[in-house]
């Protein structure tokens, strides 16, 4: 399963506080330079999805993509050039440089 930082889950929680049942979506989808891109939304879980809790914050990953997320670290920038949410992904062999977009 994919970790998740206490930075990352105190965003996810303060974004999704209008409804405690919602929580950050995480998928892959087709796309980008390198192939493959995250997508991520303030969501309700989809059935197949598994679930993540840590310190009052959800976070839902895509059943078809968490073979690809598995090993992930998800944390959240407050950087000069890039605020948000940052994916590190070890089984990614190539990365865009806009940081989004990966080769698996």
């Amino acid at each position: 399963m994919i970790q998740l930082t206490d930075r990352a889950a105190l965003h996810i929680k303060a974004l999704s506080a209008s409804d405690s049942t919602q929580g950050l979506r995480l998928f892959i989808e087709k796309g980008g330079c390198a192939g493959s891109s995250y997508g991520m939304r303030i969501a309700h879980a989809e059935p197949s999805d598994e679930t993540l809790e840590k310190n009052g914050a959800r976070l839902f990953v895509a059943a078809d993509s968490a073979s690809l997320l598995s090993e992930c670290l998800l944390d959240y920038e407050e950087e000069l050039t890039h605020t948000g949410f940052k994916i590190v992904n070890p089984k990614a062999k190539q990365t865009c440089g806009c940081g989004t977009s990966f080769e698996a």
